[in-house]
């Protein structure tokens, strides 16, 4: 895949923006400051193609990017406390609309924090794409800030989580030592 080729399209605020899918898709979801953006400019070897910040929930819009036949998906992030009750039902309805709108999505990314088990947010999120009947992979964020023994044991107790979720595959990444970056491509690229 030639990641190269990629350029932002577009962002839209509400479902009713989101213009018919033509191209496949691939979505990445997540809680707030897991790293979606991050994470896209890491495998696209761009440092400010998604817009990133240090201050979680960002992302307000679902941001297309184009390149290589496909569209990148940078979704909102869920699960971030300091938004009020009317933003919350503005991404509620606007992921919704995104995954209930007949796009044509090849893949979905969903991204949980190696460092902490999957909230109930995330459990919901994976108990939706299992119920959509999605296919998806389980990428393991911010893999760099544990140490090695941290690290086996987090990852010991993802693969026993996630052996029964679904999920096609589960990879550790990290966006500082790219750990992960070529699986991820080689995922997208297979289905795709």
């Amino acid at each position: 895949m030639n990641t190269n080729s990629f350029a932002f399209e577009a962002a839209f605020g509400t479902s009713r923006q989101l213009p018919p899918s033509d191209l496949p898709e691939v979505a990445f979801s997540g809680r707030s400051n897991v790293g979606k953006s991050s994470l896209l400019n890491c495998i696209l070897h761009r440092k400010r193609l998604a817009r990133i910040s240090s201050v979680p929930g960002k992302t307000v819009t679902v941001n297309f990017f184009r390149g290589g036949g496909l569209r990148l998906v940078d979704l909102p992030g869920y699960g971030y406390a300091k938004r009020s009750d009317s933003e919350r039902r503005r991404f509620a309805e606007l992921m919704e609309g995104y995954f209930n709108s007949r796009r044509t999505i090849a893949l979905v990314v969903q991204l949980i924090d190696l460092r902490h088990p999957p909230s109930k947010d995330d459990e919901q999120m994976l108990a939706f794409l299992r119920e959509k009947q999605l296919p998806f992979v389980v990428v393991l964020t911010k893999s760099d800030k544990l140490n090695q023994g941290e690290y086996a044991a987090a990852l010991a107790r993802a693969e026993d989580y996630f052996r029964t979720s679904g999920a096609k595959r589960l990879i550790p990444f990290s966006c500082v030592t790219r750990t992960g970056r070529e699986e991820l491509l080689k995922e997208i690229e297979t289905l795709v």
